[in-house]
Formats: structure tokens, sequence, C-alpha cells
């Protein structure tokens, strides 16, 4: 052991000193925009409606179109002749009498006669199950299939019909049907309008939220602004919070509305068999969309989405070139 003061013999190693680093704590990057707060998740709510509201006003207005097709379809393969019961008549004869003239003319592939235990399935919605067709003064009917191609003279088939079975009468069914087309293009005019508006307000409630949230963070982007921070980058990070905003309403929404298609279709076939079904099938089809309105319901998620990007993009930018024409000298 050497004294104090005493030198240390050669080779020995100088004592090494050893350093204790304290390792400080990582701070985590603040983002710009919040990514929970109530204004988030009420603009998740207010998006989720709107989605399934348009999801809703396509699938129907997809459906009437549909029936609208189905219905001008129907014009050019039906007409009907109706034989009304009247005293001393004897209805099968002229119920045949109706079909035989019918069958005669050029363009017509079948007239075939409505039985006695159809019609009252026919009105068993409005007058009850259990009729007696014999005993209620109800008027028999000739359906007659025709040739689309070429159609006959339905002109020549009521002069033909009404002397010999005088209670007849002839019904192409064009005067009805097209009132119905007529409503049906309207409706989906009517509903094409109204998904632009819900688009529209989906649009203005991203507009509102993006101003919202900018000035919560004003200060914040202000400054980033003004030591370089590009207006693209800012933009791209509300773009990014708001796309996935975005996207979480619309598929929230959409998916509501492919539930409430799916039920009524549910509906629908379980009801296929009641004459309240019947009627309900005659006018709208089976409340299925079809493969097509699903894509459609796929769309609008995607394009709500995509608004809401763009829309919070646009509002930004234009933000901050507010700020650059406030501040022309970047003081």
């Amino acid at each position: 052991m050497t004294e104090a003061g005493e030198a240390k013999p050669a080779g020995t190693p100088a004592p090494r000193m050893v350093s204790t680093v304290v390792p400080r704590p990582q701070r985590r990057a603040t983002p710009i925009v919040p990514l929970q707060n109530v204004a988030g998740r009420s603009l998740i709510a207010v998006i989720a409606i709107m989605t399934f509201l348009s999801c809703l006003t396509f699938g129907a207005v997809s459906l009437v179109s549909a029936s609208a097709s189905v219905w001008q379809s129907q014009i050019a393969r039906e007409a009907t002749i109706q034989v009304k019961p009247a005293d001393g008549l004897d209805m099968d004869a002229a119920l045949a009498s109706a079909a035989r003239i019918a069958s005669g003319f050029a363009g017509v592939k079948q007239a075939h006669i409505v039985d006695k235990e159809a019609t009252a399935r026919l009105l068993e919605p409005w007058l009850g199950a259990g009729l007696d067709i014999d005993e209620l003064p109800v008027p028999r009917l000739v359906v007659i299939t025709i040739d689309e191609a070429s159609p006959p003279d339905f002109g020549a088939m009521r002069a033909m019909l009404t002397p010999e079975v005088p209670t007849a009468s002839l019904d192409d069914h064009r005067t009805w049907v097209d009132r119905l087309v007529a409503m049906a293009r309207t409706t989906v005019t009517i509903g094409m309008a109204v998904l632009i508006l819900m688009l529209s307000a989906t649009v203005l409630s991203v507009v509102f939220a993006t101003r919202g949230a900018m000035a919560g963070n004003g200060h914040i982007i202000e400054v980033l602004h003004f030591v370089g921070a590009e207006a693209s980058f800012i933009a791209a990070e509300f773009r990014r919070h708001f796309l996935i905003t975005g996207m979480k309403g619309a598929l929230a929404g959409g998916a509501a509305a492919v539930i409430v298609f799916i039920g009524f279709s549910w509906w629908s076939s379980m009801n296929f068999a009641t004459p309240q079904g019947d009627q309900a099938s005659a006018l709208f089809g089976n409340f299925a969309i079809g493969a097509s309105g699903y894509v459609g319901v796929a769309l609008i998620v995607l394009v709500i989405g995509g608004l809401t990007a763009i829309t919070s993009h646009i509002t930004v930018v234009s933000y901050l070139a507010d700020i650059d024409m406030r501040t022309p000298d970047g003081g």
C-alpha cells in the first residue's frame, strides 16, 4: 500500500472514470389535430347519419327505378279483357268468347282466363278470405300475352269484342302504367336531389369541423407555418385525420343501411305467399336492391370518406392562404 504523495509503480493502470448517462424521457409528439375529442365524436355521428340516409335514398331510388323498368316491360307484354257480370249473362261463355276473339289476332301469344280461385285471391286484400265469386257481382278477367315485337291491333280487337260480349272492355294498361312510370321517374329525380343535398350537408359539416379544429389549434398552426412548415404538410395532417374520421362514420352508416336492406329483404321473403306480400311484390319486387345496390352503398361510403378528406384539405389550404394574405411580409 503506497503512502500519500508516493509515486505509483510503473505499469499500474490509471483508474477509469465511469460516467452514468441518465436517459431522457422520450417526449411523444403532439398531433396538430387532436385524435379524439367531443367534436370529433360528434362529427363521426353526423357523418354516420348522413351516410345512412344517403344509402337508404340510393336504395329506394334503385328499387323504384327497377320497378319502373318492370312496369314498362309489362306494358309491352300483357293486356287484359274485363268482363262485367250482367243479368242473363253466361259468364263462362262470355269469357270463352273473349279469349277466342283475342287469340285470333296476330301478335297474341296466349289468352288465359283467370279462374274463380285466382280472382278471389286478387280480391282477398280488400274483401277478405273465403269469398264466393258467384254471389258477388265481380268482373272476371282474361289475361292476354302479346308479342312485344309486333303487338296486336287493339282498336280492331275492341271493335270485334263489343258486338259479341257487350260487357267486355279491353285494357292495354298503357294509361295507368305510363302514369306509374312517370311517377317513378319523378321519384328517382327527387331521390337524386335529396342525395346531392345530403352530400352537400356532409361537406358543410366537415368544413365547420375543420375550421373548429383549426381555431382550437390556430396558434400552433400559425407558428408552424411561420417557421417554415409548408401548407401541404399541415393540410396533410388534417387530411389524414379527417379521412380516418370520415371513413369511421361512413362505414358505420353504410353498415346500418345494409342491415336495413337485409331486414326488408327477409321480411319480403317471409311474406311472399301472403296477399299483402303479393301486392307489395307487384309494386316494388321483393325489396332486394341486388348486387348493384350494395356496390352503390360501398361507393357512397368511399365517396363520403373521400369528400371528407378533400374538404378538410381545401379548407386548411384556404385558411393558410388567408394568413399569408394578411401577413405578406412574413412578419
